[in-house]
This record gives structure tokens, sequence and C-alpha cells, in this order.
């Protein structure tokens, strides 16, 4: 085979790995505009939550046990598909300086990568493809939470995840609750009106606040995780076209050369059928 015509079959194969690569590019980057409008949503709803939850606070302090003894569970949301660089592995040098009792991952991506030196996962659960995967993994979450919870029953749980904002690697205390949000004083002279005992309404209002949490929580780990993709695939992308255009250009020298070459040996041949005819 000539050597244009293996650079043309080369020029072949790496269109067909190009459209792929392109396809691949298109899907992240409509699933990065669904997960903006998801994120949105979610934001609101546990804004919602935080909003009740420093009303009633203000009325009824909550003051987790301060007992060192509590143990911590780690809660790595990872990824289930590749093209997103080093996601995975700054998720678990994140954990390198954390003390925890116990860790939950999501993703086997990031399960596969999990050190042997660290200590072996307490439940690792498959990650979201896309974004109407989540409730259905978060639900599973939230049952491997209720299990521990009744065997152990309290502990601190954190979430590492990835902002899509930051771009790195983020903590987010999930229990005890709402200690991130801000509860400043209210001009309310009187306790907010409820129905149930306050335990009994704290209680609820915690499970409600944990399930949005992690829903947003994993809308914005799903996120990061499209747009790195879809920013991986875009620097592939353009790389092969790079290649194939050089390709291209050295496909033509070659068959430029061919082409000279089969000139030649036209123009020998006709040459030597004329030097024949002259000696006859």
């Amino acid at each position: 085979m000539s050597q244009s015509r293996e650079l043309q079959l080369h020029i072949t194969q790496m269109e067909e790995i190009r459209s792929i690569l392109n396809s691949m590019k298109n899907l992240a980057f409509m699933e990065v505009h669904k997960l903006l409008h998801f994120q949105t949503t979610q934001d609101k709803v546990v804004q919602a939550i935080e909003n009740a939850a420093m009303d009633f606070l203000g009325f009824y302090p909550y003051s987790p046990d301060a007992d060192a003894k509590i143990q911590h569970i780690v809660i790595l949301i990872g990824t289930e598909r590749g093209f997103c660089g080093d996601f995975n592995e700054s998720l678990i040098n994140e954990m390198a300086a954390t003390i925890y009792s116990d860790v939950i991952i999501i993703g086997s991506r990031l399960a596969n990568r999990w050190p042997a030196a660290y200590p072996e996962p307490l439940v690792t659960l498959e990650g979201a493809n896309v974004a109407e995967e989540v409730p259905g993994i978060v639900s599973r979450l939230l049952g491997a939470i209720t299990t521990q919870q009744e065997t152990r029953g309290f502990f601190e749980l954190t979430a590492v995840y990835h902002d899509n904002v930051l771009n790195r690697p983020t903590r987010q205390t999930l229990l005890p609750p709402f200690q991130q949000s801000v509860q400043p004083p209210h001009g309310f002279a009187f306790p907010p009106l409820l129905n149930l005992d306050p335990a009994d309404f704290f209680a609820d209002m915690v499970e409600h606040y944990l399930l949005a949490m992690l829903h947003k929580l994993y809308y914005t780990s799903l996120l990061a995780e499209n747009q790195r993709r879809l920013q991986h695939l875009e620097g592939a992308v353009r790389h092969l076209d790079h290649e194939t255009a050089k390709l291209h250009r050295k496909s033509q020298i070659y068959r430029q050369e061919e082409i000279t070459e089969e000139i030649e040996v036209i123009l020998l041949n006709a040459d030597n059928i004329s030097e024949t005819a002259r000696q006859n």
C-alpha cells in the first residue's frame, strides 16, 4: 500500500474517532445546561429550609453533643464515567489529611482507584451518568445513612465533592445540621406556631434538609464533572482536527510525489518505445 493510501486510511480512522468524541462533547454540553437548571432549583429548596431553620433555632436553639468520641463518616462523590481529568484523584488526595471513622464512596471509577492503604469503604454506590439518575442514588445513600444511624446513633457526616465554581474539592458538613448557617437575631416577639413538638419538628426538618442538601451537592458535583468532561473533549477534538489537517497536508505531498513518479515512469516508457521504434 502506498504512503498516501496509508495516510488516507489513518485520516479516516481519526475522523471516525473525532465524530465519536464530538458527539460525547455535545452530550456533555447538553447535560451542563440541564444541570445548571437543576442546581438553581435545588439551591432555592435548600435556602428555604435554612431560612425556616434559622427562624426555628432562634427560639429553640440546638447544641450538638461535644463528645470527642463521636464517629465521623465522610461521603465522597466521585464519577461513574471518564474523560474528566484528575477528578477522582483530587478527591483521594483531599482525604490524605482527614481523620475519619468510615467513608462512603459514590462512583465506580473512584472506588476502583481507592488506595489499598486507605481503610476499606463502608459503602460503595454506583454514580450517576445523567441528572435523572441522581434521585435514585440519593435515595440509596439515605438508606445507608439511616442504617448507620440505627446501629451507631449520632455521628458527624461530611460530604466531599467538586464545586463547579471553585473547580476543586469542597467540604460540606451535613450532620450536625445547620452548622454553616448564620443565625442572626430575629425581631419576632413570639416563637413560630408549631403543630408538632419542637424536637419532632426539628427531626423532620433535619430529614428534609439532608435530602435537599444531598441532591444539591450531587447536582453540583455532576455539573463540575460534565464541565471538566466538556473541556477535555473540546481539547481532544481540537487536537484531532489539528493532527488531521497535518495528515491531509502530508498526504497531498506524498500523492504529488507519487504522481510525479508515475509521470516519470510514463515518460521513461515512452522514450524506450520511441528508441525501440527507431532501431527497428
